[in-house]
């Protein structure tokens, strides 16, 4: 059954107008009429809902709440360093299947890409229409905030709003006795909001690697293997289910 998010809170009446693109869906793509049913989420919170007109926006009742156990127990951040290409579109759109709660880019130190701020929005919307596309397709209830670009500066100010940080540190495994993720998340259980640090192309700065540990930041071996920049993120997501869910 077709998913579609909808702004705004939960009205008293039960009526809810589906505008735009997901109208336009819903009449004209997927040809669903009065009397169909799609799932329509709203404040996180999923509902079964009846198509009571396609005129023009595409006008529903909701009926029930749906009992949906889709989302990560954990709230992961994914805090990525600026990869090149269109690397950055893959990690939006896989690391939403895969559970993330929201993305974080930020401009590394050896990030090669400069980021257009004259774009920034236009990139950030598009990177938001694939996390909620995304977010529809896996039947979540929350689609991921996209974050505007950082400053190393900035991340490093909002750290602390995290209740943990971990850091994926290639140089971690190189170690005589390297930290296993495995036993990273093992230590988060008590843990709500956690901020996943990934590199871009060039790794993580050795300044920034000191800045991290100041703030208390864990580092981790991801595996003996040396994954790429938009690989790590989704190889994290995988093992947070596994450990949790």
């Amino acid at each position: 059954m077709q998913r579609y998010f909808v702004e705004g809170k939960v009205p008293a009446n039960k009526m809810v107008t589906i505008t735009g693109d997901d109208a336009k869906h819903i009449a004209k793509v997927m040809r669903q009429s009065v009397g169909d049913r799609i799932i329509v989420v709203i404040e996180d919170i999923a509902f079964l809902a009846e198509i009571q007109s396609t005129d023009f926006d595409v006008e529903v009742e909701l009926e029930r709440e749906l009992e949906a156990k889709n989302e990560m127990p954990k709230k992961v951040t994914i805090a990525c360093g600026l990869p090149k290409g269109d690397k950055l579109e893959l990690i939006a759109q896989k690391s939403t299947e895969l559970g993330m709660y929201a993305m974080l880019p930020f401009a590394a130190e050896r990030s090669i890409v400069k980021w257009d701020a004259s774009k920034n929005d236009k990139k950030i919307g598009r990177l938001q229409k694939i996390a909620k596309e995304a977010a529809e397709q896996s039947h979540r209830t929350h689609i991921p905030v996209i974050h505007n670009v950082h400053t190393f500066v900035q991340l490093m100010e909002r750290v602390q709003t995290y209740d943990a940080v971990v850091v994926a540190y290639e140089e971690e495994a190189r170690r005589d006795a390297p930290t296993r993720f495995a036993d990273t998340l093992k230590s988060l259980y008590d843990k709500d909001s956690i901020l996943l640090v990934f590199g871009p192309e060039g790794g993580i700065s050795e300044s920034e690697i000191s800045q991290l540990k100041q703030a208390g930041a864990l580092f981790t071996s991801l595996g003996p293997r040396i994954l790429r920049t938009e690989t790590a993120p989704l190889y994290a997501l995988s093992a947070f289910s596994y450990e949790y869910e």
